[in-house]
């Protein structure tokens, strides 16, 4: 069976970003998934990027397949603090797919475990591929997270934020969205202003709002005491941004500390406007129970000072993140699971080339940012992990796992084992 240098499982920013890198390092790689699925299936039409745009490039070795080169092509100016639609970061996700990767296998892969000399990956379909070393870049649907209370109730009633591609199936319904972060806040706004009559459930008690970002030309002193970013402007924001590689080295409990602080659940400065003029905003509530009833879902919620309330609702929408735990880690077999080293809050730890505590399984995107830092949130990390992670797989594919080495000269066969 013919033995590929790399396999890369996601078609994402990450996934396509790993692909061309390695393509340009002359790897034997292939890539499996629907280009920038996530992105045109599970994302309401009319969203926007949070990122700036000289921030959400997918990465190719030379740098030549940027959004701005996109957006020039489509007679489409890509501005410093004007946010760019879902449709239009998209399309460009799949005309960089085109031009700066080697051919795309739409098909999901179903399992990944381990098989004599590296990993094996089987799509849905039953085919097995084989390769030396394997990039998972799944994104963050295998990790979404909807409150225990919740889990369990009928998908009519109780969905994700990240389940839906359009919001036009609640035009007259009444729906609850729970959560504080961007998710939340532009998906109420979305519904408010399709005539749905909506309300967000917050935790906490108040909402967070992004500033409008500063000039991009500005005196230098101010440069200097707030720089731009990935991330936003600010020297917390630029380090997490512009050095993960730095941040990975911080000890964990720091990177615990920051990760709380760093970019927690905030909307946008473009969503605060349209939020506040159509939307009721319940804050410092949790659900604390749910029940199904005609036509709807009772809710109650509780506050913190103690005071409880019921309301009754069509649909709850809960926007409330991903838990990116090794459990949740699919497609990877259960049995390669279990050899995972994880932290302490359970995530799979990745090396500083992004290689995983199993030879040759490397892991990139929001799975990683336990380690690296908030970026890895974001398709500005797409950059520092396809450079870094391409490198580990050189380096992995030149010494290779225990008990086997390549022998120099001979591609595309499956070595066999050293003798000890």
């Amino acid at each position: 069976m013919l033995m590929y240098d790399l396999l890369v499982v996601g078609a994402g920013p990450y996934g396509l970003s790993i692909a061309s890198h390695a393509a340009a390092a002359g790897l034997d790689v292939r890539v499996f998934g629907r280009p920038m699925a996530s992105w045109r299936e599970h994302m309401p039409r009319g969203m926007f990027l949070k990122s700036e745009p000289w921030a959400s490039n997918l990465s190719d070795p030379e740098g030549r397949w940027r959004l701005d080169v996109f957006c020039a092509f489509r007679g489409i100016t890509a501005r410093h603090a004007e946010p760019v639609p879902l449709d239009v970061f998209a399309e460009y996700g799949l005309w960089f797919a085109r031009n700066a990767v080697p051919g795309v296998d739409e098909r999901t892969v179903a399992r990944v475990a381990p098989c004599a000399g590296g990993l094996e990956a089987v799509t849905e379909d039953g085919e097995t591929f084989r390769a030396r070393t394997v990039a998972l870049a799944v994104g963050v649907l295998p990790f979404t997270d909807i409150p225990p209370v919740l889990r369990g109730l009928p998908p009519d009633l109780v969905s994700h934020s990240s389940h839906h591609a359009g919001l036009d199936r609640f035009r007259d319904q009444d729906v609850t969205v729970i959560g504080g972060g961007q998710a939340a806040l532009e998906t109420a706004a979305l519904l408010a202003e399709q005539g749905t009559r909506v309300r967000v459930l917050v935790r906490a008690d108040r909402l967070r709002w992004d500033d409008v970002p500063p000039a991009w030309e500005r005196p230098w002193w101010r440069s200097a005491r707030s720089p731009h970013s990935g991330l936003g402007p600010g020297w917390r924001n630029w380090f997490c941004a512009e050095r993960p590689g730095l941040y990975r080295r911080l000890p964990e409990h720091t990177r615990a500390r920051i990760a709380v602080g760093a970019l927690g659940p905030a909307g946008s400065w473009w969503v605060r406007e349209r939020l506040e003029h159509g939307v009721e905003v319940l804050l410092g509530r949790e659900v604390v129970t749910a029940h199904e009833v005609p036509g709807g879902l009772r809710l109650e919620t509780a506050a913190r000072r103690g005071r409880s309330a019921e309301l009754v609702t069509s649909h709850v929408i809960a926007a409330t993140g991903f838990r990116l735990t090794r459990d949740r880690l699919r497609p990877v077999s259960q049995d390669l699971r279990a050899l995972l080293a994880t932290g302490a809050d359970g995530t799979p730890e990745a090396g500083p080339d992004f290689e995983s505590s199993y030879p040759g399984l490397f892991l990139a995107g929001a799975i990683t940012t336990s380690g690296f830092g908030p970026a890895m949130r974001f398709v500005h990390g797409a950059t520092f992990t396809a450079g870094t992670l391409v490198r580990g797989v050189r380096r992995r594919l030149r010494t290779g796992p225990a008990g086997w080495r390549i022998p120099a000269g001979r591609r595309g066969e499956v070595p066999a084992p050293a003798r000890r």
